[in-house]
């Protein structure tokens, strides 16, 4: 089965569209180059249900505010629910538990990236998180920029919920007349939480399955020895049992079928990449020196960070595996070459 798309037009921001029996539709716009993330609604009982949030700046709360009047006849937020800790999606948690009197639900991994992420990448943190960097082969000019890039989560996420109702793997939630099961992913994210109806055939897949990129996989600074490839990888496998007609609802892209196809591609996808990775390494190469090999284009300061920690995932994967070995010369720098 092919991907197929029956919603080719997305909401406009501040509007809404309805996808599923009780399920609505809302997208906002981000200020990256990944511009927009989808919001999902999800009719329950006498108010709605709120998976994901957007950023938390002005003009998506003004977005809020229009839906809040136009879209919502009266009834409240009775839950906010919210996928991974990232910015585009915890952004405006808090503030909507706190406008609407309710609670924030989401894994308890998530909810403690989240306050390390804002709170702890401060101080001291910055040149730590840049020795990580040194480490696999950026240059000067690279951690230059990654030095003025800073911590914008405190930007994007203003403030964060003091207590949250948990997530865990295999939870049932009654949400209006229908139950909903979580499904919890790794790789992106600590414990990204999807939710899936089999009533209804949808799941609500975040960023752990998207239709058309994929979502980023990295070893980042604070876990400098994490094998997420193969986390990611794994948590595929939680899907496989669902529907192949399942209409999945990513957070970036339009909402698709085709979900066992999607899989499949995706773990081609990093096969490729790994492959990739080991034609490489004809020499011992870093994971910044393997850039221009696997993204082939000028990369931002924000792709930057995001790139070379999916280099070293796959070189993580590869390790694990015995198919790569790791040299650490006397720069300090990790290099790596096929064993």
């Amino acid at each position: 089965m092919t991907l197929t798309y029956p919603l080719t037009n997305p909401p406009a921001p501040g509007e809404v569209l309805s996808v599923a029996p009780g399920v609505l539709w809302l997208r906002m716009p981000l200020p990256f180059q990944l511009d927009h993330i989808n919001l999902w609604l999800l009719e329950d009982g006498p108010g709605w249900t709120v998976v994901d949030t957007g950023v938390g700046l002005d003009e998506t709360r003004a977005l809020w505010q229009s839906v809040f009047t136009t879209h919502f006849a009266g009834r409240p937020v009775t839950r906010v629910m919210v996928t991974h800790f990232h910015p585009d999606h915890m952004g405006n948690a808090d503030w909507l538990r706190q406008g609407w009197w309710t609670h924030l639900w989401c894994t308890e991994a998530e909810w403690h990236a989240a306050h390390f992420v804002r709170e702890s990448r401060g101080g001291m943190q910055p040149e730590a998180r840049l020795e990580h960097f040194r480490r696999h082969g950026a240059g000067e000019e690279a951690l230059t920029r990654l030095r003025r890039r800073g911590n914008h989560y405190p930007k994007l996420v203003p403030t964060l919920a003091p207590e949250f109702r948990p997530l865990r793997d295999g939870d049932a939630l009654m949400i209006g007349a229908r139950r909903w099961e979580v499904v919890i992913g790794q790789g992106h994210s600590p414990e990204h939480a999807c939710f899936s109806s089999a009533e209804v055939e949808v799941l609500i897949s975040g960023d752990q399955v998207l239709p058309k990129i994929t979502t980023n996989v990295s070893v980042g600074p604070e876990q400098p020895a994490t094998n997420p490839l193969r986390l990611y990888l794994d948590s595929l496998d939680r899907f496989r049992p669902m529907a192949p007609e399942t209409l999945v609802l990513p957070s970036h892209g339009l909402p698709f079928r085709g979900l066992h196809e999607r899989l499949a591609q995706l773990r081609d996808h990093h096969e490729a990449r790994l492959a990739r990775v080991l034609d490489e390494l004809v020499e011992p190469r870093s994971a910044a020196d393997l850039l221009p090999a696997l993204f082939g284009r000028q990369l931002d300061t924000h792709q930057l960070a995001f790139a070379i920690g999916e280099a070293l995932a796959h070189l993580h994967l590869l390790e694990s595996e015995g198919r790569v070995e790791r040299i650490i010369g006397a720069d300090g720098v990790h290099r790596f070459r096929k064993a």
